[in-house]
């Protein structure tokens, strides 16, 4: 699953939460909190270069540390010594079997006025190991109309709490026993009391009516599902937890001007004499309840073939054209991922559909992939999105062998599926468009989890969560993802590949833990691997290193010192590190050491035949830590221009900046015209911007420059500068090839040059569907405010969702105090209303429209018209006391 909180890696981990912070430009310290958990053994405080326990070493005075360069915002404290329980600790343990569920079938029809599916569910069952005479299923919000035996009509006695049906069978049963019910009900998963949801997944009703009565032109009337966690029991019955599996069978009963998608194949279609048509879908391969899916609506479906399989792309219909686009490099992903994990993708089909409203970024069912709208966009909003969508296409269907054909028996192990997959989007950078782009992925994914876990985190195997949604994290995905990567290169690389596939095969169809990862790595090579999982996968925290370096000229040697620093509840005094170490000639030769760093305080000498124009530590930039790193500018500049990774040029041009070098100027320079747009764009931050062969340079970007995340930067660098000789430049930017982004920073900077030349642009852009562009026009039109563009803001109000709501809301507030006619103001406001309380709106619009309001009422507070200012902080409070998302209420109290 791609979550909210992961979506804000691409735009999205949490997007709308991330957004907030800058929206208000300060927030509450979040940081996870950390329970008591049971731990695995420790490994002492030193190894041998075999990885051997041995007596452990005390570090010698650390009260002189040198100002270095490092994560300057990222503090640790120490944490007090933990307390002693009389309890045992909490723990979330596997489910427990009392049977098992070996075939559903669900016979579902749909009643879209009152939001009901009314279900038969035939299922085959056994018990586990003991006699049973009764089976509990999950089943949420139900009637219940009759249970029997399949085929038979005497009814069965059951006991229903709304959770969980209880069935007594009249007799007992045993382990050789297949026992088959049927089950009449109604599901109602839109009348549930106790409706929640997380940060990840917003909501967890299982079932989604959308657009149920129509009355919303601008929205398709669909019906989907999403089971993870454990909501897909809100609309049939069944064992929901993750370490069940069983096959299935799907009847879909619907207009017959619906399509459906559900896992497996489409064996049948038939109309039915009411105008209705009755679809029959069939997974014949067992996989965990919460991956089930059903999709119905009107979409466009869009075909390809990948050897012998159906690959499908489902869109609306309008986007039809853009369907492969949308879905990037599909059937090479799958050709990629198979031939990688020596394991050929492993299920029937692989569809693609996005879905309206979707209460989480994208959803790995089992053949059959949900996407949120964000990701659905025409050819020339792919120029600015494309790695976005490259990368949760790869995230979601490396799931299939990851979380669809093992999958985690529990929740605590949750990033035996999401780490993975986190993991797939590095490899398929790495694969498609090289190194530098990975180490932009990863540098982004290190940082993510890092920033989220300054007090240490919790344990990436974490049995003492407090809810399960918790799971879903910068730990289960960030975390995860940067473990396998450093355990790629602990064991190497055809090592990596041929245990990862071996884990497959052994346990394909199964549910698995972390040891038994672990078991498929020793297995291959030969190693013992405890050493490893138990720092990163049952420890909490990351190392946080102090490096610096010193030349002794006398004996021609060069000396490494890296302290560990790191403190925090659960994290390891001393973590295990082998680490690649480059050491660098001042011709730029360079020699590459193994060191293994086992103490709290670690020196390692090197004989060199003249002092190193620079030791590059951690040479691989693999491992996930914080490091403070003592170099003078002049070995920066040195890694910027000989070391061979993106991070080594990207910490050389952060340190000097920081350090305020003389020798910014040209690295900032070279950084130009650096072959990474990554580093360029970061280059536009730094650079001299008075510097006469900058400027050049700058303008060349804004002309041609490749990537729009450079040339927009360079686009709206050059229209501060107010020179009118950038205007033939800047007009480069609105040609109709050009991304979407660029041509929004060219109508920008344009403006503040030479605003007459992109009126009549402005004009014939007013009925672009891009949030780029209708962003940047309504900034233009707030400036200067014309009543003629009200029906403009009006029509655009109605479509603006997602990060664009923010400025597009704010942009609209502001047009209308400086237009200052109160029959507009009074019906925006009131417009704003009905987006606030209206639950079904997305959280950016619900909170876009409610800070519009405190906008205004700022606004009638320094105009001194109290009256009206307290009738918008009325609303206010209605407002926050009608709001269901616990994220919205914790920044509504700031208003």
């Amino acid at each position: 699953m791609i979550s909210a909180i992961k979506n804000c890696n691409f735009k999205i981990a949490n997007l709308l939460f991330a957004v907030l912070l800058l929206a208000f430009s300060c927030s509450p310290k979040q940081s996870p909190n950390i329970s008591e958990t049971p731990t695995r053994p420790g490994e002492p405080g030193k190894w041998s270069e075999i990885s051997k326990p041995i007596t452990g070493e005390e570090p010698s005075d650390t009260s002189e540390i040198p100002e270095v360069y490092g994560f300057e915002d990222i503090v640790i404290e120490p944490e007090p010594a933990a307390a002693h329980l009389d309890t045992l600790p909490p723990y979330n343990p596997s489910h427990t079997f009392e049977y098992d569920l070996i075939h559903t079938k669900l016979d579902l029809s749909f009643d879209w006025e009152k939001k009901w599916v009314n279900g038969k569910a035939t299922l085959t069952f056994r018990p586990w190991f003991y006699p049973a005479d009764q089976v509990t299923f999950d089943a949420k919000g139900f009637d219940i109309q009759s249970v029997t035996f399949d085929g038979q009509a005497a009814p069965l006695k059951y006991d229903y709490d709304n959770l969980k049906l209880t069935v007594h069978l009249g007799k007992t049963f045993t382990k050789k026993d297949e026992v088959k019910l049927m089950i009449k009900y109604t599901a109602k998963p839109d009348e549930r009391t106790d409706i929640g949801g997380s940060a990840a997944i917003t909501s967890d009703k299982g079932l989604y009516f959308i657009n149920a009565d129509g009355a919303d032109i601008s929205k398709p009337k669909q019906i989907w599902t999403q089971g993870e966690t454990e909501a897909n029991s809100c609309w049939f019955p069944t064992n929901d937890k993750p370490n069940e599996r069983c096959t299935q069978e799907m009847y879909l009963t619907v207009a017959d001007n619906f399509k459906t998608l559900s896992n497996g194949i489409l064996k049948e279609s038939k109309k039915n004499a009411d105008g209705t048509r009755t679809d029959y879908w069939k997974m014949d391969k067992p996989h965990a309840p919460y991956l089930f899916m059903i999709a119905v609506g009107e979409f466009a479906v869009v075909k390809d073939k990948w050897n012998g399989i159906d690959v499908e792309y489902w869109v609306e219909p309008k986007f039809e054209a853009d369907a492969r686009d949308i879905f990037p490099y599909t059937t090479e992903m799958l050709d990629f991922f198979s031939k990688k994990l020596n394991y050929p993708y492993p299920w029937p089909k692989f569809s693609q559909i996005i879905v309206r409203d979707f209460v989480s970024g994208a959803m790995e069912n089992t053949t059959a992939v949900i996407f949120g709208e964000f990701i659905q966009m025409h050819k020339r909003d792919l120029l600015d999105a494309h790695m976005t969508n490259e990368k949760i296409v790869a995230h979601e269907m490396f799931h299939h062998w990851f979380g669809d054909l093992v999958t985690t028996e529990s929740w605590a192990n949750l990033t035996l599926n999401e780490g993975f997959a986190n993991f797939s989007e590095l490899l398929w950078c790495e694969h498609k468009h090289g190194a530098d782009e990975a180490g932009y992925h990863l540098m982004q994914e290190q940082q993510g989890y890092l920033f989220s876990a300054a007090d240490g985190g919790h344990p990436l195997i974490h049995f003492a969560h407090r809810d399960r949604e918790e799971m879903f994290d910068s730990h289960s995905y960030n975390k995860g993802g940067c473990t396998l990567n450093m355990l790629r290169e602990v064991v190497g690389e055809e090592a990596f590949w041929a245990s990862l596939s071996a884990y497959l095969k052994k346990h394909e169809f199964t549910d698995v833990e972390a040891d038994e990862l672990r078991m498929a790595f020793e297995d291959v090579t030969g190693q013992d691997l405890s050493w490893f999982w138990n720092q990163w996968f049952f420890g909490a925290g990351h190392p946080v290193l102090d490096v610096k370096t010193e030349w002794d000229e006398a004996t021609k040697t060069a000396t490494l010192k890296i302290n560990q620093t790191q403190k925090g509840k659960n994290v390891a005094h001393v973590f295990n590190i082998p680490m690649a170490v480059d050491i660098y000639d001042a011709s730029g030769k360079v020699r590459r050491e193994q060191i293994r760093l086992t103490k709290r305080e670690n020196s390692f000498q090197f004989k060199c035949e003249t002092r190193p124009a620079l030791i590059n530590e951690d040479a691989t930039k693999n491992l996930l830590c914080i490091k403070n790193v003592e170099h003078s500018a002049v070995e920066w500049a040195f890694m910027f221009d000989h070391a061979p990774l993106f991070r080594d040029r990207w910490d050389a041009l952060d340190a000097l900046e920081k350090m305020e070098s003389p020798l910014l100027a040209d690295i900032s320079r070279e950084a130009l015209t650096d072959k990474f747009y990554g580093i360029r764009a970061k280059a536009l931050g730094v650079v001299d911007h008075k510097n006469a062969q900058n400027l050049a340079i700058i303008e060349k970007i804004a002309e041609s420059d490749p990537e729009p995340e450079p040339r927009s930067a360079a686009i709206e660098f050059l229209g501060e500068t107010g020179d009118k000789k950038y205007v033939p430049a800047l007009q480069k930017g609105l040609v109709r090839t050009v991304p979407y982004s660029v041509l929004g920073a060219a109508l920008g900077a344009l403006s503040k040059i030479d605003p007459a030349s992109i009126a009549a642009m402005a004009i014939e852009l007013e009925n672009e569907e891009s949030p780029a562009v209708v962003v940047t026009l309504s900034e233009l039109y707030a400036e200067k405010p014309d009543v003629a563009k009200l029906a403009w803001f009006k029509k655009q109000e109605e479509k603006m969702d997602e990060m664009a709501a923010f400025s597009f809301f704010a942009n609209y507030q502001k047009f209308l105090t400086g237009l200052n006619d109160s029959t507009a103001t009074n019906s925006a406001i009131e417009n704003w209303k009905m987006i606030a309380f209206n639950m079904s709106a997305s959280q950016w619009r619900r909170f876009s429209a409610t800070k519009s309001l405190a906008d205004m009422r700022n606004f009638y507070r320094e105009k001194g018209e109290i009256t009206r200012a307290a009738e918008m902080q009325t609303i206010i409070g209605e407002i926050k006391s009608k709001e269901t998302d616990p994220t919205l209420k914790l920044y509504y109290d700031m208003f």
